[in-house]
């Protein structure tokens, strides 16, 4: 159900997950014609004003009994991993003081967080097969010059497989540099979560960097009613009324009446940096409930229209 999952697979990793540019993929203004909609271009440029959700391990006591092991001396309590939601929050939560700050990749003024010591209790939250494919010391090298961690938008999405459990995500990181700065960056992406032996465990993460210098600048697929109205609309030729957008704190929905007949909910979580990523969409025929579905609009663009229905 998500516009970007199957494109999400990066060339390396980052903090644990498969790593790329953020997806926003901007066409000639030959194939569009967007209603204009000004924003204060400030917008565009701010840090997250939202709240960190990961906070569930405030005091450095919990990590006590993990000092010094190894994650094949660590068993992670069922507790924790008890439930879809609760296994990314947690996962998060323990993450939120790791840090792996390298030389020139510096920040802090001596020791940060809780240091290396979450990673391996973390590590061992992926299924087992998501550790076949990365090793610890590829994952600990994932996080290189991050000193710490914010889970800032956590929202669950269809899943398109039975058994899994998706999450849309965005993190707030503070990561250290050769400049004798640190800043702040910004990713969002995706969890899916799976049952492993009775309990729920993390089975691949993807992440997008976010671009804060793009979209007050460029093009119009960061823009939700932008995009439903060019890809869905003018691409595929599927739109005959969209009614007016609703918005939720960082989720966004539009509604609209197909050409075929059908409604049409789609769902847009608005990032820090101000763009709006398409995470689902539903269609409910006459006389129906809402389904989940996945068009892709850049094969109506490809064959002349309708081709990604």
């Amino acid at each position: 159900m998500f516009f970007f999952r199957k494109n999400a697979f990066g060339a390396h990793n980052r903090m644990g997950a498969e790593f790329k540019k953020q997806a926003i993929a901007h066409r000639s203004s030959a194939h569009v014609n967007p209603t204009k909609r000004q924003l204060p271009i400030e917008v565009y440029f701010r840090p997250s004003c939202s709240a960190v959700l990961n906070n569930r391990f405030a005091e450095s006591s919990f990590f006590t009994p993990f000092y010094g092991k190894s994650h094949k001396e660590i068993v992670i309590p069922r507790s924790l991993v008890s439930s879809p939601r609760d296994t990314v929050l947690n996962y998060f939560s323990i993450l939120r003081d790791a840090e792996n700050l390298k030389m020139g990749k510096m920040g802090g003024c001596g020791t940060v967080g809780m240091a290396r010591i979450p990673f391996p209790f973390a590590y061992n939250m992926l299924t087992e097969q998501y550790r076949k494919k990365l090793s610890y010391p590829n994952y600990l090298k994932s996080f290189e010059g991050v000193g710490r961690t914010h889970l800032i938008l956590l929202e669950q999405v269809p899943a398109d497989k039975p058994g899994k459990d998706y999450f849309f995500i965005e993190l707030e990181t503070i990561e250290g540099s050769d400049k004798d700065v640190t800043y702040f960056a910004y990713y969002y992406g995706y969890v899916d979560v799976g049952k492993e032996k009775g309990v729920y465990k993390i089975s691949s993460i993807r992440l997008f960097g976010e671009d804060f210098l793009c979209a007050a600048f460029h093009g119009w697929d960061h823009d939700a009613l932008a995009v439903v109205e060019i890809k869905f609309g003018e691409w595929c030729k599927l739109v005959k009324k969209i009614k007016p957008v609703e918005q939720e704190g960082h989720r966004k929905t539009i509604e609209f009446s197909g050409t075929d007949g059908n409604e049409y909910r789609f769902i847009f979580f608005q990032l820090t940096n101000h763009t709006d990523i398409l995470a689902a969409q539903y269609r409910k025929k006459p006389g129906g409930g809402w389904e989940g579905i996945h068009i892709v609009p850049e094969k109506c663009l490809q064959q002349g229209g309708g081709g990604g229905l």
